[in-house]
């Protein structure tokens, strides 16, 4: 099942709201909401820095993670970014395809 890194940023409103439901709170519904969807959770950590908490998840696919953070993200107590995440047989995998090209102001394509 795909990975996915999902950085959040809380509001003001949103931390507040952290410090009632306290981490494990918060983790406990992540989980919830993420078996409901078919997903799971692999970890939550939480930051000091431009984000406040990475959760790291699996989910069936990039439409059901990107439902996940909509809901999220519509509560307005939080901002989320969704990364994908790719193996290292899966890196090795894209490394390995050739594609065709053409570089802006170029006038031949390269091989990758």
């Amino acid at each position: 099942m795909p990975h996915f890194l999902i950085e959040g940023s809380y509001s003001p409103e949103g931390l507040r709201g952290l410090a009632k439901d306290k981490a494990s709170g918060r983790e406990a519904a992540i989980k919830t909401a993420l078996k409901a969807i078919g997903g799971k959770l692999v970890g939550l950590y939480f930051a000091l820095g431009e984000a406040d908490v990475y959760a790291v998840c699996e989910c069936p696919d990039y439409v059901t993670v990107a439902a996940m953070s909509l809901a999220a993200s519509s509560s307005g107590l939080i901002r989320t970014k969704t990364i994908p995440l790719m193996t290292v047989a899966e890196t090795d995998k894209a490394l390995g395809m050739e594609i065709s090209f053409r570089s802006p102001g170029t006038d031949k394509a390269a091989k990758a």
